[in-house]
């Protein structure tokens, strides 16, 4: 039962989700450092009629095996046995490999030394561009990117690309969607359309190095942290991974790939096992079941101490830090009391603190602390000794949270301002007008 400081809301106007993906611990995977937070979040925004959702999300999904298979879903190897299964030495595999991800050539037509009846055969079975850019946006600053892309059954998807002084980081996206339903999330509040393949996913980044390149900076770093759960949508993910992380590719360092998880349990295990040297980042949001549960409901699945049992069992056999990802908003999960929960829980494990202020936005619920309140909760995690950062969203004045420009492209309605009333304690009721 939700608590009184959270918003009642119906699932009635969700994309309805699959019966596979609702099986979490059946679903298909995975950094470096601390990682980039690459939204600013949406919190908790009250949900569009059934009717108008309905209407605006009416993109027919293609059924998995419909959909091409573009060159960004093979592996070298793979390529290489496809050539040569075409009647040409594998060599040209390698050359085609290289026009990919070095020259990032766009179109077979400019592979200049592999052969005509080569390039006319895998243009058709395995086209490159499996994702068209929609919409670009910039922030005035020009150090947040965002790129809307629409695939080939119609569907779109969102990436966002971040230049720092001493890196450049691209957000990707692994889902349609989302069937996770975080309560501050507006992708999860869309509701699943359907994973994405690994090509896709491949095909984002491959767009973020060209922007960066365009403004003379090489990519550097992924987050799985757009739209979906990437331990939702494992093998593609994992695959994705694959092929970024090969020396003779994209050459992306596996520490410098994170994985975000609202905490899928058995896929945090099978991420344990994988050979790369992968980081991991876990959302947490809350230090009890009852807060969390509201906020990820995943939590009821999955609950706390299952949860903190699989990042134990994940830090015993990688012995690699997990970051715990902590959206802060006022009244809400911001308390001294909750703080020194949330030291309680972590205290004594191998992990690092990632703190997110909610950025303020009109049309959200929830607020952002005060400075102090935001300094408050930092310090009482510091002084027990859990490195913590404070980490600020990015691109908020061009729709980059998560979900934001999708809803946009989509003409959902735009979600309401909830009228806000101070109530007994520390919590503030919230009341969402209806639409």
């Amino acid at each position: 039962m939700l608590g009184p400081f959270l918003p009642r809301y119906s699932t009635a106007g969700r994309t309805p989700r699959s019966p596979a993906i609702l099986r979490h611990g059946h679903a298909q995977p995975a950094e470096a450092g601390e990682p980039e937070r690459c939204y600013a979040f949406r919190m908790d925004m009250s949900l569009p009629t059934p009717a108008s959702l309905s209407t605006a999300q009416a993109r027919p999904v293609s059924a998995r095996g419909s959909r091409p298979c573009g060159l960004y879903d093979l592996s070298l190897s793979e390529l290489e046995a496809r050539v040569v299964e075409l009647g040409v030495p594998a060599y040209r595999g390698r050359q085609i490999w290289t026009w990919t991800y070095r020259q990032l050539a766009a179109d077979y037509s400019v592979m200049t030394n592999i052969p005509a009846t080569l390039r006319d055969a895998l243009a058709t079975e395995a086209p490159v561009q499996l994702l068209d850019p929609v919409r670009t946006v910039a922030t005035d600053d020009a150090e947040t990117i965002k790129t809307l892309y629409r695939t080939a059954d119609d569907q779109v998807l969102e990436t966002v690309l971040m230049l720092y002084p001493n890196r450049a980081t691209v957000c990707v996206s692994c889902q349609v969607g989302c069937a996770v339903g975080c309560a501050f999330c507006a992708t999860g509040l869309m509701g699943l359309a359907r994973n994405l393949g690994a090509g896709e996913m491949v095909a984002q980044v491959v767009g973020a190095v060209r922007e960066a390149r365009l403004r003379g900076r090489e990519l550097t770093n992924i987050v799985m942290m757009g739209m979906g759960e990437p331990l939702q949508n494992y093998a593609a993910t994992m695959k994705f991974i694959s092929i970024v992380h090969d020396p003779t590719g994209l050459d992306i360092g596996a520490r410098r790939i994170t994985v975000s998880t609202s905490g899928i349990v058995p896929k945090i295990d099978a991420l344990a096992e994988e050979p790369l040297q992968l980081n991991l980042a876990v959302s947490l949001h809350a230090p009890t079941d009852d807060l969390r549960s509201q906020l990820v409901p995943i939590n009821r699945r999955y609950p706390i101490a299952t949860l903190m049992a699989s990042v134990d069992r994940y830090i015993a056999k990688t012995g690699r830090r997990v970051s715990f990802e902590y959206a802060l908003m006022r009244g809400i999960n911001d308390g001294e009391e909750i703080a020194h929960q949330l030291t309680a829980l972590l205290r004594g494990r191998l992990c690092h603190v990632n703190i997110i202020p909610l950025n303020p936005v009109d049309v959200l619920p929830y607020e952002r602390p005060d400075p102090d309140g935001i300094e408050r909760f930092a310090s009482i995690l510091r002084c027990a000794g859990i490195p913590t950062t404070v980490r600020y969203s990015r691109g908020l004045d061009i729709d980059a949270a998560c979900g934001q420009l999708r809803a946009k492209e989509l003409g959902l309605p735009a979600p309401t301002r909830a009228s806000q009333r101070k109530v007994p304690g520390r919590r503030q009721q919230l009341d969402t007008a209806a639409t």
